[in-house]
């Protein structure tokens, strides 16, 4: 179950907080709906409970608060808007790759897209989804986990009746089983159908807390909705009427031509306008919409309507008080159902089970039939290291950006080969890797860092793990396996652009443009550096600055500007050099290394010595302890 206790957001400059002192309880087994129009504080309500916005109160979910939770979208499945994921990633993609974030196995995704009617669509891209098959969508992410409480802001908003009674059977079905649901609303009748509790705000505040029958008996009135040119007189005949025979009738001006009539039928009103000759150019029974604190006194809703004093064309008499004459100046809001059997339907709802019962309740019938519920799945807790690498895996190969961002790579880098050995004066080592002196990167190591930087920065831009918090996470894991993805893809493409280059000058050439420079070593060492620095810069920017737009800026700062501040630092006055250090690598290590290793110990200390190496490492240094900074900061909030 759900408990909060006194949830009161900051309050702005010298406006009143969104949210002051709210308290209720969702239990196991009901559907608990936070009713409200515009600026009630439902959402911010939710955020407080979830944690994503600063405030006072608490919130226990089965006991204890949500960061003291080890795995909150195990335990709370949320959905706060739209579905959260990179538009051209397929919806069965985007699932696998939420089970690899979750810890669950994959076959979980399609077991949820059989529940929530996608199977048809799972080749289909989320951006081409529309807003009903969004919110399958959506629920399908929630239920991934398996989660036993489910929290949900406005989720039929924007859907059809067909997609509304869908959607409600669901939650109606996961609350069967024992699980907690709490979903916000803002629709009166819509609640009535499907919560079994219901807690009003308005203003911020709770104005009322009830079981679904005594919110629909309080606040949802039958009524008979009347639209006639003549409707000030037919409200005045109506109220002079009830008034003669002693019956407990209010009549209220909606605005214009028409009337809503409490406590009466279509019959009563029906015979009053035929017998003075009023044209009627409807009469329906409806449910109408007391407001939001009608719930506060039950016993208003049954409070008999005052006479009204009025002549023969409907005008009040003085005197009369306009909230109890039952001729309303302005208009009050209505719910229409549209039909009297729509009404009943609202009208009557049905109660959860009693609290520490579960109770087995079939699914409604609706216009789809409503499969069951995924079954439930065994979690190991301990966490593995390879979650995060499983998901970054999935979430770099879902989508085609970082295959067209290395093919643009190849391509450039051969046609700029080809036009320097066209050229000449180039040397061999800038030749094959297609690197004019006039530009700050060679292309490989350019689309190494945007790679690197679209790695974190689609985690903000599309954030598919902010599903259960909001935020993107900052974890430890996560940077690690976005570095190590990163690292395989920046040295895969280091090869394949050497490669495609040689290949392509021998092609055109000759063999005398490829060959093998004599310190291929040191070369090849500095390339690939060079490649895998630029990549984990983008990451580790992007992941600090939260952009990519940073992320590639970052990369390209160490040559422009890091480069030129490191060399002019080795090449200013000093009193001593760097000589004789492999000598003294030697004197240090004192046992010879297997396999000649103190030579590539030494090759790794002369690519540091150069400046764009020691740039490099200077950056991703410094962005890296910015990191670990921020994640430190954010687990201190």
């Amino acid at each position: 179950m759900i408990q909060a206790f006194g949830l009161t957001s900051n309050p702005r400059k010298d406006t009143p907080p969104a949210v002051d002192d709210i308290s209720f309880e969702a239990r196991a087994g009901h559907v608990t709906a936070l009713l409200g129009g515009p600026g009630a504080g439902k959402t911010t309500a939710l955020r407080l409970m979830l944690e994503l916005q600063q405030g006072r109160g608490i919130t226990y979910f089965r006991g204890r608060p949500l960061h003291r939770i080890s795995h909150p979208s195990r335990e709370v499945g949320v959905l706060l808007g739209d579905v959260p994921g990179h538009p051209a990633r397929t919806v069965r993609g985007h699932l696998r790759m939420l089970c690899a974030a979750a810890g669950v196995p994959v076959r979980r995704a399609d077991e949820v897209l059989e529940v929530v009617g996608l199977v048809s669509l799972r080749e289909e891209r989320l951006g081409t989804l529309s807003r009903g098959m969004d919110r399958r969508l959506g629920l399908a992410c929630v239920l991934l986990s398996d989660p036993h409480t489910l929290v949900l802001d406005d989720p039929a908003d924007g859907l059809s009746v067909r997609e509304t009674r869908w959607l409600q059977g669901m939650l109606r079905a996961h609350a069967a089983q024992g699980g907690t649901v709490l979903i916000t609303a803002g629709d009166p009748k819509e609640v009535a159908h499907s919560a079994d509790r219901v807690v009003s705000l308005d203003k911020g505040k709770v104005v009322a807390d009830q079981a679904a029958a005594d919110f629909a008996r309080t606040r949802l009135r039958p009524r008979v909705a009347v639209r006639s040119p003549h409707a000030a007189r037919l409200a005045a005949l109506l109220a002079k009427e009830a008034r003669a025979d002693r019956r407990s009738v209010e009549v209220v001006r909606e605005g214009g031509n028409r009337l809503s009539v409490y406590g009466g039928t279509c019959a009563d009103v029906g015979e009053t306008a035929f017998r003075h000759g009023i044209l009627v150019h409807q009469l329906a029974d409806e449910v109408g919409d007391m407001g939001p604190g009608a719930g506060t006194e039950p016993d208003t809703a049954a409070a008999s309507a005052a006479a009204m004093q009025g002549d023969a064309d409907g005008a009040p008499a003085a005197g009369a008080e306009p909230e109890r004459s039952g001729l309303v100046g302005s208009p009050r809001p209505a719910v229409t159902a549209g039909s009297s059997s729509a009404a009943g339907s609202a009208a009557t709802t049905r109660p959860g089970p009693p609290s520490g019962q579960r109770k087995r309740v079939g699914a409604p019938r609706t216009l789809d039939a409503l499969p069951a519920l995924p079954p439930p799945i065994s979690v190991r807790s301990a966490p593995s290291p390879l979650r995060p690498l499983r998901y970054e895996i999935r979430r770099a190969t879902g989508i085609g950006t970082g295959f067209l961002i290395a093919a643009t790579v190849l391509v450039v880098s051969v046609v700029t080969a080809v036009l320097l050995a066209r050229i000449g004066h180039t040397p061999q080592a800038r030749l094959l890797a297609a690197w004019p002196q006039q530009v700050p990167l060679p292309p490989a190591a350019l689309g190494a860092g945007l790679i690197g930087a679209l790695a974190f920065g689609d985690e903000f831009r599309h954030p598919a793990l902010a599903a259960d918090r909001g935020t993107v996470p900052r974890r430890l894991g996560l940077l690690a396996a976005k570095l190590l993805v990163t690292a395989a893809t920046a040295l895969a493409l280091a090869v394949l652009a050497i490669g495609c280059d040689a290949e392509m000058l021998y092609l055109v050439y000759g063999r005398e443009l490829t060959q093998v420079p004599a310190d291929w070593f040191p070369a090849g060492a500095s390339w690939l550096g060079l490649v895998i620095g630029c990549a984990w810069a983008g990451v580790l920017a992007a992941g600090v600055f939260r952009s990519t737009t940073a992320g590639l800026a970052a990369v390209l700062a160490v040559p422009v500007v890091v480069v030129p501040l490191v060399h002019k630092a080795f090449e200013g006055p000093s009193v001593r050099t760097a000589a004789g250090f492999p000598l003294r690598v030697r004197e240090v290590l004192l046992v010879q290394w297997p396999f000649g290793g103190e030579r590539y110990l030494v090759a790794v200390a002369r690519v540091l010595a150069q400046p764009v190496g020691s740039a490099l490492a200077l950056s991703v240094t410094v962005l890296l302890c910015a990191y670990l900074f921020t994640t430190l900061r954010t687990r201190l909030r």
